[in-house]
């Protein structure tokens, strides 16, 4: 048994195609092909807007959701830190109903896979009967040397947790550059070889002072916890600089926010992908940078440079963050910030490939995910309330398979 979808435009994941062809299905939404309507036969389902593949959440905190409304916007990073460490404790049945919420709006909003962060074990029951697809990042942090073999040995007992109950895309990932130390950066190193990591990076201009200057807001923080940076010696490079060159073990990496990112970091990055490629005889590695417009906002008030990252042709994906830092989880609503904040256009499909394709392979699961590519399973959801090929703001999305 077949279904078969046509609507004004289909997204294939790659480009937009007219009214003319008709995408078929299983009835389980395995691709079988698209066709052009007069091939389809009968019995098609038709709707007004744009189908597309299902879109990918490529940066969430699930175990963060109790935490929706909690934290005021506008704080900054360093005092938003501070806020969820010590709210983030929860009874066990307020933040399990919260993640319930969480996933059940990013499934009717259409996502069908999440990179999402973990600092517990608690989200593995949701993720079990979930039907979402999830990559679990196991979150790693401690700032000083000399507590980094406990904090490892630590947070691989979540690990462990995850893999015996099947979570098995899950892998360990440092938090941010002002929360990992040196010692523990090289043995996450050595942890992580040939796998897909995740890093906040540069969201906040304090995180480039810690590491070019040690001054910044940052030193607050540490003061405020106890933390002693005494050893700590600023590197004098960007936040960037500083952390990218720990990673050599053909790690594939998620980078979030990159609020402050510059072109001197991607040309830096750029040339050490050029020397890692040339040493290595089967390169894969790939640095992708996430976008969460709205949480940036919500926590600095500033945007990525998402211009930048375009001229430089670097792999964009997009997230929400969480609860704590955003009003929702829609990967859509996240793309209609973007084209509203931005003063240039994005072409529809550029945009798209980002919430569908890029995810995919930035979450290596692109051999299901996607696209409406013959055998995958990639979801269908409707975009409608569009003038033509523009997002308005009626437009919407929806899950429909």
């Amino acid at each position: 048994m077949y279904r078969k979808f046509t609507a004004d435009h289909i997204f294939t994941g790659y480009e937009v195609v007219h009214c003319n062809f008709v995408l078929i299905t299983t009835t389980e939404g395995v691709v079988v092909d698209i066709v052009d309507k007069k091939d389809a036969g009968d019995d098609i389902e038709t709707f007004n807007g744009l189908l597309t593949p299902g879109f990918i959440n490529a940066h969430c905190h699930l175990e963060l959701s109790h935490l929706k409304g909690v934290i005021p916007n506008g704080t900054g990073l360093v005092q938003f830190v501070q806020q969820v460490m010590s709210k983030r404790a929860s009874f066990d049945e307020a933040k399990f109903d919260a993640m319930r919420t969480a996933e059940q709006e990013m499934y009717t909003t259409g996502v069908v896979a999440v990179g999402d962060i973990c600092n517990t074990a608690d989200s593995i029951p949701i993720k079990q009967k979930s039907k979402l697809h999830w990559h679990n990042f196991i979150e790693v942090s401690g700032f000083v040397d000399a507590g980094a073999q406990k904090r490892l040995a630590d947070i691989k007992k979540v690990y462990e947790d995850f893999y015996i109950n099947n979570q098995r895309k899950t892998s360990l990932s440092p938090h941010a550059p002002y929360s990992v130390s040196k010692a523990l950066f090289k043995q996450l190193n050595n942890e992580t070889a040939n796998q897909l990591i995740t890093i906040h990076n540069q969201e906040c201009g304090a995180e480039n002072d810690l590491y070019q200057h040690k001054t910044g807001g940052f030193l607050d923080l540490y003061k405020n916890f106890g933390i002693d940076i005494s050893r700590f010696q600023p590197t004098g490079k960007t936040s960037l600089q500083s952390w990218l060159p720990y990673f050599n073990n053909n790690q594939s990496i998620i980078s979030v926010h990159n609020t402050f990112t510059n072109h001197a970091d991607i040309d830096f990055y750029n040339e050490r992908s050029k020397v890692n490629s040339s040493a290595l005889s089967t390169p894969n590695a790939e640095l992708f940078f996430c976008l969460c417009i709205n949480a940036n906002k919500y926590i600095e008030q500033k945007l990525p440079p998402i211009d930048l990252l375009r001229k430089n042709n670097c792999p964009i994906i997009i997230g929400t963050d969480s609860y704590a830092s955003n009003r929702q989880l829609n990967i859509f609503e996240e793309i209609k910030t973007i084209q509203q904040e931005t003063s240039f256009s994005i072409p529809l499909p550029e945009i798209l490939q980002w919430a569908t394709i890029n995810g995919a392979r930035a979450l290596q699961m692109d051999n299901t995910l996607g696209s409406f590519e013959k055998d995958k399973k990639p979801g269908v959801v409707l975009i409608d309330g569009m003038n033509d090929l523009n997002i308005t703001v009626r437009s919407s999305a929806k899950r429909i398979l």
